[in-house]
């Protein structure tokens, strides 16, 4: 499968964000991409830096105009392509949502974020109701996607529970960078840890993984920190976890990555993780914490 993917620097004119992404998917899409993935709410400058009300006016209704447009260009060059999508479901109810189109610009499901961060900087649970679908994968005319989004990347129950229900591959679009405070070899290190962990969830479920983040330096709104440099990055492993392409730190990119798909039938039949599991002694894992 010929997987595009676009790394992009985002500005506050959530318009020319927009054009400019379906630019580059009708650049990607003439050039053979079959699959597109964006990065997390790649429509705006990523608002969760602070907890402002006036940010629920980014939220979009599903469907849209917005929405609209993106299924216009799906069917329009004939690709199935992953969005992530501030979703306003209700007034008082938003999700963190990526939404996957089909060849034809039907929608052929979502995914609601299911974990939804607090920190310093990405003050997520302010906007963001938690996911209420779960984790279901997403059937396209290419085969069955496990879309998650940023935050679930380091969680390997979720990858798990795509893959136990027929994923093909897994999808991760991010928003993640630098917090300025950090010293570099923290930096690296949080970054190396960062793919290291996507890297697992290939290997232990014997799938292909991509990965797309977005990049450049976006302020604090509220000056109280230095703003966010998300540190790009954007990458796509095969099954057993190897680096088939890796965008730069520091760069916009737009990159046409070909996935041997049945490669990952032949690295499961290698390594049987799926058969020798435990299932019988994993009763702890709907625990919080196991105190004995």
């Amino acid at each position: 499968m010929k997987i595009g993917i676009i790394q992009q620097h985002n500005t506050t004119d959530c318009n020319d964000n927009r054009q400019r992404l379906i630019g580059k998917i009708k650049q990607l899409a003439a050039q053979g991409a079959q699959l597109i993935v964006l990065q997390e709410l790649h429509d705006s400058l990523y608002f969760c830096q602070v907890e402002s009300v006036d940010n629920f006016d980014l939220a979009v209704t599903i469907p849209s105009d917005i929405t609209a447009a993106y299924s216009q260009v799906a069917a329009e060059c004939g690709i199935v392509l992953v969005t992530s999508l501030f979703e306003k479901r209700s007034t008082g109810l938003y999700h963190n949502t990526a939404v996957v189109f089909d060849t034809d610009g039907s929608v052929a499901g979502r995914y609601r974020k299911m974990h939804i961060p607090d920190d310093p900087a990405y003050y997520e649970k302010f906007y963001f109701t938690p996911g209420d679908i779960g984790f279901k994968p997403i059937d396209t005319s290419l085969g069955r996607l496990g879309v998650l989004v940023c935050w679930d990347q380091w969680y390997p129950e979720a990858a798990r529970l795509m893959a136990l229900q027929g994923a093909k591959m897994l999808i991760y679009p991010t928003a993640i960078g630098y917090e300025s405070s950090d010293t570099p070899a923290e930096q690296l290190r949080q970054r190396d840890a960062w793919i290291t962990v996507q890297r697992g969830h290939a290997v232990a479920n014997g799938l292909p993984v991509v990965t797309v983040n977005r990049v450049g330096h976006e302020p604090d709104p509220s000056g109280m920190t230095r703003g966010i440099q998300f540190w790009g990055s954007s990458f796509v492993t095969g099954p057993q976890g190897e680096i088939q392409y890796s965008a730069p730190t520091d760069a916009e990119a737009e990159q046409i990555i070909d996935v041997d798909m049945k490669r990952s039938e032949n690295v499961r039949r290698w390594w049987p993780f799926l058969r020798d599991r435990r299932i019988d002694h994993y009763d702890g894992l709907t625990k919080r914490f196991l105190d004995e």
